[in-house]
């Protein structure tokens, strides 16, 4: 599983280790991910969570600009994590590799961005306004929701001749914030254990890989080593590796 280590240029991360503030700081990151084991670098300037206040478009690029140099210095591939096909493309301009979408490529924008640029590109899950969809974890099937979900996107990258560059993701850091940790662990578990699944497509799996330590963080962590997904997006790869290691003995 090769590693994109987490940098995050937007202030209120939930993860403070991960969070940059200047070039200096970007640096200091990236070369403690890659003395850890990270393959490359992922790097958003708007939060996700919801405790992220939402940017304007200039305020998000001004967090990337003197950073995304930076990093690219460093020559490992890097993504850029942003729902907005101006931010993509300023980012892709300015020599970033692979785009993380986090709009779920719903906009014809951001895909046909990928189309012009050509840049392997991930796919996250995302679940929509209806947190139920999520929730009904005991009687009905989540990952088969998930299927529904790539195969109308997929069916719209055949249009635009992507698919081939798609990465997918099963989004399940896209969860409702108010959402009980014990129904979400539960669903995390069944989305992970279910991973052949989402392999009927023929392309490379991405997982946002957990960073909390508890037994049932543990617990998801091992299932998806055992699933063998090609890229993990983390923010402590020294741990991964420790545990991928320990699984394969």
């Amino acid at each position: 599983m090769k590693l994109f280590g987490v940098i995050n240029a937007s202030p209120d991360s939930l993860h403070e280790d991960s969070i940059v503030r200047s070039p200096a700081d970007a640096a200091r990151r990236a070369e403690w991910l890659l003395d850890n084991g990270a393959w490359g670098f992922d790097l958003g300037g708007q939060g996700s969570t919801y405790v992220a206040g939402e940017t304007t478009l200039d305020e998000e690029w001004e967090r990337l600009k003197d950073i995304i140099p930076v990093l690219l210095s460093y020559d490992v591939p890097m993504s850029v994590d942003t729902w907005r096909p101006e931010t993509a493309k300023r980012a892709l301009d300015a020599g970033v590799s692979w785009l993380n979408a986090a709009d779920g490529l719903q906009q014809d924008a951001m895909m046909a961005l990928v189309a012009e640029y050509r840049c392997p590109t991930v796919l996250p899950f995302l679940s929509g306004p209806d947190p139920l969809r999520m929730e009904q974890v005991t009687d009905h099937d989540p990952t088969q929701v998930l299927l529904n979900f790539f195969d109308d996107i997929l069916e719209r990258a055949d249009a635009f001749g992507v698919r081939d560059l798609m990465v997918l993701d099963p989004g399940t850091g896209f969860a409702p914030h108010d959402w009980p940790w014990e129904e979400r662990y539960v669903y995390q578990k069944r989305v992970y254990g279910d991973m052949d699944r989402m392999r009927t497509y023929g392309l490379p799996l991405y997982i946002a890989l957990p960073w909390k330590e508890t037994e049932q963080h543990d617990e998801l962590l091992e299932i998806v080593i055992d699933g063998n997904p090609e890229y993990g997006r983390c923010h402590y790869p020294d741990r991964i590796l420790a545990a991928a290691a320990r699984r394969t003995g």
